[in-house]
């Protein structure tokens, strides 16, 4: 009589961030990715928002001890492997945050969310400098795209050039890698770079695909990435894999709503 094979269990990612009503970016695009990805998906909602392809209709932000305490039933009882961070909104919310993963020692995405793909602002204004002071040195990755970055080193970006130098800036400030994405510049190819400290930089790239359905794609790349490094991957070939996965949704897309629609997250079955 042999022995019944062990059952690997799936890496367990929390998702730290706001709920999108339309189901395309925030912790529904997170959920869909973790899961596809073959990870446990969990959540700690930060902010409600009522919104879809158009816009953003509402915001309302959860209590900062209320999201603390999803970030603890979480982790004390089914635990955590990786842990992405999205939609912060206030500083109860940061500091909340700050206190529940003080002592987690796991990777965390912080994706650096501040304007929506329809132009709203999704932070309060005195939240940035809670987030540099309590968030950034909990990082293992910042993926800012070129709007966020070019906030974040206060300074308008246009070129990549201009983004790589602004994201080596970011990396020594913090201390955390940052995967500077270059969606937002005019050239043909879609251009992102990981800066890590003491390592050499890595230019990842791919051809623009004409499509407006692209509504969280920002979320889906860093909670992909954060459940690849739950897998165990390296930093490196995580951001790899999770670029090819956002491609694949995004030539996906169900091209639902009347603006910038859903990517097909179910759609996507292999990273080859």
């Amino acid at each position: 009589m042999t022995d019944a094979p062990v059952k690997k269990k799936p890496p367990r990612i929390l998702s730290i961030a706001g709920s999108d009503s339309s189901g395309g970016a925030g912790i529904q695009a997170d959920i869909k990715t973790i899961t596809m990805l073959g990870g446990y998906a969990m959540s700690a909602i930060t902010t409600v928002t009522a919104q879809n392809s158009v816009g953003v209709q509402a915001v309302v932000p959860v209590s900062g001890d209320a999201v603390g305490q999803q970030i603890s039933s979480c982790i004390r009882d089914i635990g955590v492997d990786a842990i992405k961070i999205g939609m912060v909104h206030d500083t109860d919310i940061i500091a909340h945050i700050h206190e529940a993963l003080s002592d987690v020692q796991v990777p965390i995405i912080l994706d650096p969310v501040m304007i929506s793909t329809t132009g709203a602002a999704l932070i309060a204004p005195d939240a940035l400098s809670a987030m540099r002071e309590k968030l950034f040195p909990l990082a293992t990755l910042i993926t800012p795209n070129l709007p966020e970055l070019g906030h974040l080193v206060e300074r308008s970006l246009t070129s990549t050039r201009q983004m790589i130098a602004a994201a080596e800036e970011l990396c020594e400030a913090t201390g955390a890698a940052v995967l500077a994405k270059g969606g937002h510049t005019e050239d043909a190819r879609i251009v992102d770079i990981l800066i890590r400290p003491d390592a050499r930089a890595v230019q990842f790239d791919h051809a623009r695909i004409e499509t407006p359905h692209t509504h969280g794609t920002g979320c889906t790349l860093s909670s992909a990435i954060a459940t690849l490094l739950g897998h165990g991957q390296s930093l490196e070939h995580a951001v790899r894999l999770g670029r090819n996965f956002v491609v694949r949704a995004i030539e996906a897309a169900p091209g639902f709503g009347a603006g910038s629609g859903p990517l097909g997250h179910h759609a996507v079955r292999s990273l080859d």
